[in-house]
């Protein structure tokens, strides 16, 4: 059964996460949330950097807020509550791969992505749409150069 919506739906989503998670997550590795933090916290420093690298105003801080909010309810969903890295370790544990956990693991994983990926569309679209020309260059040279935006950026 060849469902091509399904899978160009996935890298749509898959797309604005990576887009949202990146502008998110521009003030480099060293800021990155570390485990147990105070996500609140957190989520506030990176809408303030963002905000500074992109002079927003007061409605795009705003969107950007409301970005981070649906980038966090979708990495709790994706994490639904367990450590991703041991899940995926756990597959590997055994002489052979545990190919039907590896398929729930992934079903999980699908369904995270399908329930939620539309509300980080929609966020990210709305943050996006009300940038100016000159700050949605800056997005899309950030995006261009692969890398996190920086000191020196």
């Amino acid at each position: 059964m060849n469902k091509p919506w399904i899978r160009r739906s996935l890298a749509g989503a898959l797309g604005a996460i990576a887009v949202a998670g990146s502008l998110v997550g521009c003030a480099g590795s060293r800021d990155r949330m570390p485990e147990g933090a105070d996500a609140g916290a957190w989520q506030a420093r990176m809408v303030e950097r963002v905000g500074h690298k992109l002079d927003l105003n007061a409605m795009q801080k705003q969107k950007l807020q409301a970005l981070a909010q649906a980038l966090q309810a979708q990495r709790q969903a994706l994490r639904a509550g367990q450590d991703p890295r041991a899940e995926f370790r756990a597959l590997f544990a055994d002489y052979k791969l545990d190919q039907a956990a590896a398929e729930r693991l992934l079903a999980q994983k699908l369904e995270a992505m399908r329930s939620g990926g539309p509300a980080v569309i929609a966020a990210t679209a709305d943050f996006f749409d009300h940038l100016d020309a000159a700050q949605q260059q800056k997005v899309r040279a950030f995006m261009e150069r692969g890398r996190r935006w920086g000191r020196h950026a």
